[in-house]
């Protein structure tokens, strides 16, 4: 709507899309359906691209599923992959996806891709801390107190 009452007013094309940052070819597009239409014409206008294959209640029910896990489709991990991702999109809506797309579908409900850490379950913290709190300085290489120069010809002596 401010574009069109910039055009109204007689600025000029460039003038309007720069002002209003936006690329010259839309400015251009909204002065024809102004000139044919009218401001009517603008404000019905509708989304550009193709409609989204999921609507708001399928999200709601997708990011239900991811709340509830892998487990709940009977997958022996908690561990959510682009492939599990696709089944439970199609379980809860119908709708098949590409495992390649289905992080569109995740960033839209503000879900991040993300690796778990991979902890050996025979892990001991207690010795992991002890080891590092004492024997790992015993055995930490020092700086001679002399400072010998270093050997690599990238390092300041």
């Amino acid at each position: 709507m401010e574009a069109a009452r910039l055009l109204k007013q007689g600025v000029s094309q460039s003038e309007v899309a720069r002002r209003l940052g936006v690329h010259r070819q839309s400015v251009i597009r909204w002065a024809g359906q102004l000139a044919q239409s009218g401001v009517a014409g603008l404000k019905k206008a509708g989304r550009a691209g193709r409609k989204p294959r999921l609507g708001p209640a399928q999200l709601v029910a997708i990011e239900r599923g991811l709340k509830r896990g892998p487990e709940a489709l009977g997958y022996t991990t908690g561990l959510w992959t682009a492939g599990r991702v696709r089944e439970l999109i199609e379980y809860e809506t119908g709708v098949r996806y590409h495992e390649a797309h289905v992080w569109r579908i995740l960033r839209k409900l503000n879900w991040s891709c993300q690796r778990p850490t991979g902890k050996a379950l025979e892990r001991d913290e207690q010795a992991i801390r002890q080891w590092k709190q004492y024997r790992w300085p015993q055995i930490k290489k020092k700086r001679s107190a002399r400072g010998a120069r270093s050997s690599s010809s990238t390092k300041a002596g």
